[in-house]
């Protein structure tokens, strides 16, 4: 008799984590909708939403569907651009066990400005497409090179990729510094892609970084059983079949795709990376492929949160997003800091 209720009780508890997981990501998701709506409806013209969906059906005038039109790529981005960054953060935070690491600690950021800077100064570069053309080779690179310094020795160290990158972004801020300050015309341009913005893109970004983004979502999942276990210890990874080795290399190489494919989209975006894998521990638990699928929904949300706040508080102009983000980020550092010694 007892053994039958015990048997009859497991299915019941292991059903409730499941019914919480699709509660939460059907929540997320519809965050993200909403979200999406606001992004299409608001800008220097706000637009109803009878509006929106007579743009979307065809039975919208003309005005109001090139209006809707012309934010569908940029909404688009926001997703894509969300997704990396959210992505990116988890899996450097599970492979480094640091809760405040980011895509930025490889100093991705960094080479892709530096990218950009030198395109524009002695090639000429100019326009979203060039840089976004010039930007994700210098950040694939850069990351790439401070993981070859992170797996000398004995595999790959988060001490000495933190070394690592915080060495060649000094190297690279230099010759940012030093660039711009002797030609002003590059740091006009410069300037502006450097603070983050999803604006001014067409669907060209949006196809130029898609590819990327999605074969990088599609091995983070396959990367998630793996990186549970290599969570446990590297001694207990192996007991229970992983290689912690070989499985941390291909999640900071596939942090180092998804970053740099949405820093060249759209510029250092802070914070995004850095918030988002906390509140996914904070809905799902510790389980990294729920972490994963519930970034890859919360990522898109906050950042378009951020591009439609920095849209609204100093209309008709706009704050770019990077600078929404940094406002809203400082916060979300702090409840980390205080997050993280309570649990020490």
């Amino acid at each position: 008799m007892t053994s039958t209720l015990a048997t009859e009780e497991r299915p019941a508890r292991v059903r409730r984590p499941a019914r919480r997981t699709a509660a939460v990501l059907l929540l997320a998701l519809a965050a993200l909708v909403l979200v999406c709506l606001a992004s299409i409806m608001f800008g220097s013209k706000t637009l109803a939403p009878g509006q929106v969906w007579d743009a979307v059906t065809g039975h919208g005038d003309t005005y109001t569907r090139t209006v809707v039109e012309s934010r569908y790529p940029r909404t688009a981005l926001g997703i894509v651009v969300g997704l990396g960054l959210a992505v990116a953060g988890v899996l450097m935070q599970a492979v480094t066990r640091n809760p405040l690491a980011e895509p930025g600690l490889l100093g991705v950021n960094t080479g892709a400005a530096a990218s950009v800077v030198a395109a524009t100064a002695f090639a000429g570069a100019s326009g979203q497409t060039q840089t976004l053309l010039w930007a994700l080779p210098g950040a694939l690179l850069t990351g790439l090179f401070v993981y070859v310094i992170g797996a000398l020795g004995s595999g790959v160290s988060p001490v000495r990729l933190v070394l690592g990158g915080a060495v060649l972004t000094a190297v690279l801020s230099a010759f940012i510094q030093a660039v711009t300050l002797s030609r002003p015309q590059v740091f006009d341009s410069y300037r502006y892609w450097v603070v983050g913005a999803l604006g001014g893109h067409d669907w060209d970004a949006v196809r130029g970084v898609l590819p990327l983004a999605v074969a990088g979502f599609a091995v983070a999942l396959l990367l998630g059983r793996g990186l549970n276990a290599v969570a446990l210890g590297e001694d207990s990874a192996t007991a229970l079949g992983a290689r912690p080795e070989r499985v941390k290399a291909v999640a900071l190489l596939t942090a180092t795709v998804l970053s740099a494919a949405a820093t060249a989209a759209a510029g250092p975006i802070a914070f995004v990376g850095l918030a988002v894998p906390h509140l996914a521990r904070t809905f799902l638990g510790a389980d990294l492929r729920r972490q994963i699928v519930l970034s890859a929904l919360l990522g898109p949300t906050l950042l378009l949160a951020a591009d439609v706040i920095g849209r609204l508080v100093v209309r008709p102009q706009e704050l770019m997003v990077g600078v929404v983000t940094a406002f809203a980020g400082a916060p979300a550092l702090l409840i980390a800091v205080r997050r993280m010694r309570a649990t020490s």
